[in-house]
């Protein structure tokens, strides 16, 4: 008897399997993480540490509660020279990464594995070719890096200097909003839409908005937001992030069109928050 035909169909079976089931598996194990809520001793963190924490209507902490818990069940923590990450660091972390989610209702950081965590700003080195192929080396001194879709890169020290003070700085935000953009397929600093003519409205808003602050800061203006946001149009979408939870009202009032816009894309809206 030839066995060949047969181990070929039970090979195909168990990849078949393994590529409708492992998925199936991963969403009932992330709805078990969703149903376990936070404990108090969780909760009083998260009150002190993120001021936000305190306002969100109950709806939106009690998705954010099953979130940071599907968080730190799904990914790694990786302290590096020497830092030791602890539950609070991670719980600190998960929260601001997650409020960003919150409003929204599809799998969202699925490929994300790991958050590297420095104790401090970290050196990066970087390449760069011309068009001509001539090589220049550069290093540069980051709080934080989305280095691809399976890795973010955060400096703890500017963790904790984020939620705090009149600035609305928190490289959490920043960084996860990188993700989310690259993951929606953003064009331009908009995040894509399913809705060709929302995303080009998204488009048409962002673009204004971001020439403006362009000219703005190159005519040394004082701006609400961060000069850095007119770094470039990925920027831009980060900078404005932070604004929009860190700074709800003031970025509302500022720049109301462009809070629209956010407002769309979080599904939340933070200005409306106590």
């Amino acid at each position: 008897m030839n066995k060949g035909p047969v181990v070929v169909a039970v090979v195909i079976a168990l990849v078949i399997a393994w590529i409708v089931g492992g998925p199936l598996l991963a969403r009932r194990r992330r709805t078990r993480y969703r149903a376990r809520s936070l404990d108090e001793a969780d909760r009083m963190v998260l009150r002190r540490r993120v001021p936000v924490y305190n306002a969100l209507p109950a709806d939106v902490r009690g998705r954010l509660d099953g979130l940071i818990r599907a968080f730190l069940e799904e990914k790694q923590f990786v302290g590096c020279q020497g830092l030791g990450v602890t539950p609070y660091m991670k719980l600190v972390i998960a929260a601001q990464a997650c409020l960003l989610v919150a409003g929204r209702d599809e799998h969202v950081y699925d490929d994300l594995r790991a958050i590297l965590v420095y104790p401090s700003q970290f050196v990066v080195r970087e390449q760069w070719h011309d068009e001509h192929g001539v090589v220049t080396e550069e290093e540069s001194v980051l709080s934080g890096q989305a280095w691809d879709s399976s890795r973010i890169i955060l400096s703890w020290e500017d963790v904790r200097a984020g939620g705090h003070g009149e600035q609305a700085y928190n490289v959490v935000i920043h960084e996860f909003a990188h993700y989310l953009d690259h993951e929606a397929g953003g064009l331009d600093g908009a995040p894509a839409l399913d809705n060709r003519a929302r995303h080009a409205r998204r488009a048409q808003v962002y673009q204004r908005e971001f020439e403006a602050l362009r000219r703005a800061v190159e005519r040394d203006e004082t701006t609400f937001l961060d000069p850095y946001a007119a770094h470039d149009e990925a920027e831009f979408f980060a900078v404005t992030s932070e604004a929009f939870f860190e700074a709800p009202r003031e970025f509302a009032g500022a720049h109301p069109a462009l809070y629209d816009e956010l407002r769309a894309f979080y599904r939340l809206d933070p200005a409306a928050w106590r």
